[in-house]
């Protein structure tokens, strides 16, 4: 019990992990910018954009790790890891979208099952419950999309490293892809659990 309690009880907000996740947040408009900015007549950034999401996937495995090992799980951090994933892949999908690197149906299926995660999160709040904790398949899911997403950047050019990319880029979207919507929908489940065990208890 004593454990479990320091895992919840801070509500510091400058930890080293959440500063760690507001810079990601940060990151999110340097990295459209970068990777839109060919798009309107500006010079091609994407080196710059790769070094704005490696970042991104050090510091999102960097403030899940220091946040458990120090004790400094926090009710912000809670909210800023997995709101700084989503706005990655968001912004991600945007930028490749446009520049037609990813077919517009991936795009949808991702973006359908953001948008199912949110009506989730409007029925807990309706019940009183916060948003529910990231498990181990949704991280492997962030983590295949944020592995793919640099690849099919990389992808477009030419040559045997352009190849090389979209072979993996491709595998790591199919495995991500199909874990992204495997997490939601375990999510589904246990919103369910809730609400009916909320319902029972009333």
């Amino acid at each position: 019990m004593e454990v479990q309690e320091t895992r919840v009880q801070t509500d510091r907000i400058f930890t080293i992990p959440n500063i760690l996740s507001m810079a990601r947040l940060v990151g999110v408009p340097v990295f459209l910018w970068l990777i839109l900015w060919p798009e309107f007549g500006g010079p091609k950034a994407d080196g710059w954009a790769l070094l704005v999401l490696a970042f991104s996937g050090v510091s999102d495995y960097l403030d899940g790790k220091l946040a458990r090992r120090w004790n400094q799980i926090s009710n912000l951090g809670r909210l800023l890891d997995p709101a700084a994933d989503r706005l990655y892949v968001l912004s991600t999908l945007v930028g490749l979208t446009w520049r037609d690197i990813l077919p517009l149906w991936i795009t949808v299926l991702l973006l359908a099952r953001e948008a199912m995660m949110a009506v989730m999160l409007l029925i807990l709040t309706r019940h009183r419950y916060g948003p529910p904790q990231v498990n181990f398949i949704g991280k492997a899911a962030t983590f295949n999309l944020m592995y793919a997403f640099p690849l099919l950047l990389l992808s477009d050019g030419s040559g045997w490293l352009a190849t090389l990319a979209a072979v993996f880029g491709w595998a790591f979207t199919g495995w991500g892809t199909t874990l992204y919507w495997w997490a939601g929908i375990l999510y589904v489940v246990q919103v369910r659990r809730l609400v009916r065990a909320d319902t029972t208890a009333d």
